[in-house]
C-alpha cells in the first residue's frame, strides 16, 4: 500500500477551515430554500397571470387544463398550478442520483449547480409562458441536485464524527429559516412593495452568483480523512453503491423513517394554514400565516440545535443515540399533533408548537446516522439516494393524499394520517437503534464486502 492510500488516523478536531465551510455552505442552503419558497409565496400572482378568467391560454396550457378538469372533475387551476411544484421536486431528486456519485472537484460541481438554479430562478422571472416557468423550475431543481448530495458529504469529511450531529443539526437549519425567508420575501417583494411576483426572481440572481465564485475558490477535503478510511481512488461509482446502502440496515431504517417525517412536515405544510382557518375557524388568514410561519421558523431553529446537541451528548451513553433522540421525539409529535386537531385555538397554537419541534428534532440526528453508515467513497450517493427516497415517499405525495382524503371525508380524519407517519417514522427510528452501533463500525469494509 503506497502513501497515497494508507488510512489516516482519524480526526478528533475539525479540520483547518471547517468552520469556513459550514457557514459557507449554511448560507448556500439559505439561498437554496429561499429560492424554493419564493414560488409559494407569488403563487396567487402567478395563478391571476396565466390562468385568470378570459385570458388567452397556450394551447399547451388549454391541453393542460382540459386533460386534468376531465381527470379530477373540477376547476384544476391550482392542481396545474402544483405542477410547477412537482416539477422541481421530481427533478430534483432524480438528478441527485446523477451529482451524488461525484467524489472529486465537489466544490467546482457545487458551484455549477448554484449559480445554475440562481439563473434558473432568474429565468422564472422573464417566463412568457407557463410551459416556460415549468421548465425553469425543472432546472432549479437541476441546480439545486448538485447541493442537496455534496454538501454534507464534504461537511462529513471535515469534522469528526463525534461532532456530526451538532454540526449537521446547524446544516440543516437552513431548512426552517431559508423556507420561512423565502415566503417573507416573496411576498414583501411582490405584493407589499408592489414590484411584481418577477421582480422576486430576478433579485434571487446576484447573490446566487456571488456565492457560485464563492465556492469556486475552496478547498475540497480528502475523501475519508474525518473517519480514518483511506480513499478508494480506483472505486467506480455505479448503481452497486446504492444497493449498497440499501444493504445496510441502520441507512435503510432511517430513510424509511426520514421519509414518514417528510411525508408530515410536507402535508402539515401545504395544508394547516388553509385547515386552521377554514376547518377551525381561525377568520384573519394573514393572523394564521404570519403565527405558523413563526411557528416553524422557531420550531425549526430550536428543534434542529437542540436534536443535533442532544445526539452527540448521549452518543456516549447509548450507540443508538442517533436513532434514540429521533425516534422518542416523533413519538411525542404525535399525540401533540392529535390534540392540536381538538384543542381550541389560541391553545391550540401550543400543541402545533410542540409537534413541529419534535419534528424538526430528527434533522441532525438523523442526517448524521446516514454519514456515518456509509463509507466516504460512496457517501454522496448514500446521500443522494436518500433525497430520492424521502421526497418520492414524503412530500411528493402527502399533499394530495390529504386533500384527497378531506374531499372523501373530512380535514380532521385525513390529518390523521399525518399522526399516523409519526408513529411509523418513530418506530422504525427506535428499530433502528440496534444496529447503529455496528453499521457505523463496519462502514469502511462496505467497498470490501
Amino acid at each position: 500500500m503506497n502513501d497515497t492510500n494508507r488510512a489516516p488516523a482519524p480526526l478528533t478536531a475539525p479540520l483547518p477551515g471547517a468552520r469556513r465551510t459550514l457557514i459557507l455552505l449554511l448560507v448556500v442552503g439559505l439561498f437554496d430554500y429561499i429560492d424554493r419558497y419564493v414560488l409559494a409565496a407569488v403563487v396567487p400572482l402567478i395563478r391571476a397571470d396565466f390562468f385568470a378568467s378570459g385570458h388567452q391560454h397556450s394551447d399547451f396550457v388549454q391541453t393542460l387544463i382540459n386533460g386534468l378538469g376531465h381527470f379530477l372533475g373540477h376547476d384544476p387551476e391550482n392542481s396545474a398550478i402544483a405542477l410547477l411544484s412537482l416539477a422541481f421536486m421530481v427533478s430534483y431528486a432524480v438528478f441527485s442520483t446523477i451529482f451524488g456519485r461525484f467524489k472529486s472537484k465537489r466544490w467546482l460541481i457545487l458551484a455549477f449547480g448554484v449559480a445554475v438554479w440562481s439563473l434558473a430562478s432568474g429565468a422564472s422571472g422573464l417566463a412568457l409562458t407557463f410551459e416556460m416557468l415549468l421548465i425553469t423550475r425543472c432546472f432549479v431543481g437541476i441546480g439545486e441536485a448538485a447541493y442537496g448530495p455534496l454538501a454534507p458529504a464534504v461537511i462529513s469529511d471535515m469534522y469528526p464524527v463525534s461532532r456530526r450531529g451538532s454540526v449537521m443539526s446547524w446544516f440543516y437549519m437552513a431548512i426552517p429559516v431559508g423556507s420561512a425567508i423565502g415566503f417573507a420575501f416573496g411576498g414583501l417583494v411582490a405584493s407589499t412593495l408592489g414590484f411584481g411576483w418577477r421582480t422576486a426572481f430576478y433579485m434571487l440572481v446576484p447573490p446566487g452568483l456571488l456565492l457560485a465564485l464563492i465556492c469556486l475558490f475552496m478547498k475540497d477535503p480528502r475523501v475519508g480523512h474525518a473517519d480514518g478510511i483511506a480513499a478508494d481512488h480506483s472505486h467506480k461509482s455505479s448503481f452497486k453503491d446504492y444497493l449498497i446502502a440499501l444493504k445496510t440496515p441502520s441507512y435503510l431504517l432511517d430513510s424509511l423513517g426520514q421519509a414518514a417525517m417528510t411525508f408530515a412536515i410536507g402535508g402539515a405544510a401545504f395544508w394547516a394554514p388553509s385547515y386552521i382557518h377554514e376547518y377551525r375557524g381561525v377568520a384573519d388568514l394573514g393572523f394564521v400565516n404570519m403565527m405558523f410561519g413563526g411557528i416553524t421558523i422557531l420550531a425549526g431553529l430550536t428543534g434542529t440545535l437542540a436534536g443535533g446537541l442532544a445526539g452527540d451528548k448521549l452518543r456516549a451513553r447509548f450507540s443508538g443515540s442517533y436513532f434514540l433522540v429521533s425516534g422518542v421525539a416523533m413519538l411525542i409529535a404525535m399525540p401533540a399533533w392529535l390534540s392540536m386537531l381538538y384543542l381550541p385555538f389560541p391553545i391550540a397554537w401550543v400543541s402545533l408548537f410542540v409537534a413541529m419541534f419534535c419534528l424538526f428534532f430528527n434533522t441532525g440526528p438523523s442526517n448524521t446516522i446516514l454519514a456515518n453508515v456509509t463509507h466516504p467513497s460512496i457517501r454522496a450517493s448514500a446521500f443522494a439516494l436518500n433525497i430520492l427516497i424521502i421526497h418520492a415517499l414524503g412530500d411528493l405525495i402527502s399533499p394530495f393524499v390529504i386533500g384527497a382524503i378531506s374531499d372523501v371525508s373530512n380535514m380532521n380524519v385525513a390529518f390523521m394520517v399525518i399522526s399516523v407517519m409519526m408513529l411509523v417514522g418513530g418506530a422504525l427510528w427506535l428499530w433502528g437503534a440496534r444496529y447503529l452501533e455496528r453499521d457505523t463500525a463496519n462502514a469502511h469494509k462496505q467497498l470490501a464486502a
